[in-house]
């Protein structure tokens, strides 16, 4: 049995709040059942120096925890941040990229800040499948303004966590079963159901080929769940 009661295959309640941030261009709550994220999008009219003149944009993230989104305080990150958040930043930039027409953003930039307010497990996957709605958000007021044609983003984009707890595979992991997981993993998958990133570590005992397809199998409906979240909260 699992810490909460659910089924191997059952995410934790899912919601998504858009327009939280009041002067953010886009803004989202994701909650992924006790790890809530606050997700903003912040729009500058040009891009990193090295991409000027290029004429397509870039989309960039930051990402962080308050002191008392964890268990116990832990400390700002004031001045470099820690591996760990500059590992979630790249996965959470990439996947967005992955799934958004840079070119039709014009030489502009997206800043994608995810905030984790309150931390369960799952934070990363939580976040990037937030931003995603910030980032649409962002597009849909950029083309309210007319500073584009079309809206650049291709697709959906979602993030889920997968494990193996006491010798089974389970779906969106919390704290308690991703502190003892024998195997932990991270899925970001698109819409169409392409794979943008995949994440998994063993811990304390190696995972098989079978094993991995079967987190994948979970991961992909876990997906499918949250890009129809995705898709409420932006008709909503």
């Amino acid at each position: 049995m699992r810490p909460s009661h659910r089924a191997p295959d059952v995410m934790r309640p899912v919601s998504m709040q858009r327009n939280v941030a009041r002067y953010a261009e886009g803004s989202c709550l994701v909650k992924f059942g006790e790890t809530h994220v606050l997700c903003t999008a912040s729009l500058e009219d040009k891009p990193p120096m090295w991409l000027r003149g290029q004429g397509k944009g870039w989309i960039t993230a930051e990402y962080s925890m308050l002191p008392r989104a964890t268990h116990t305080r832990t400390r700002r990150e004031t001045s470099k941040p820690s591996g760990r958040t500059q590992e979630i930043q790249r996965l959470i930039g990439r996947s967005l990229r992955a799934v958004t027409n840079l070119q039709a953003m014009g030489e502009r930039q997206i800043t994608l800040d995810c905030d984790v307010l309150q931390a369960d497990g799952g934070t990363r996957t939580a976040a990037i499948t937030g931003a995603w709605v910030a980032l649409h958000d962002c597009l849909k007021w950029m083309r309210g303004r007319s500073m584009i044609k079309d809206m650049p983003i291709k697709e959906h984009v979602a993030a889920v966590s997968c494990g193996i707890y006491r010798g089974v595979p389970v779906l969106d992991l919390d704290y308690a079963e991703d502190s003892s997981a024998h195997t932990d993993g991270n899925f970001v998958i698109t819409g169409s159901g392409g794979l943008v990133e995949v994440q998994a570590t063993a811990e304390g005992a190696v995972f098989s080929e079978a094993e991995l397809t079967t987190l994948l199998g979970l991961a992909r409906g876990g997906v499918n769940l949250l890009v129809e979240l995705q898709k409420q909260a932006i008709e909503s």
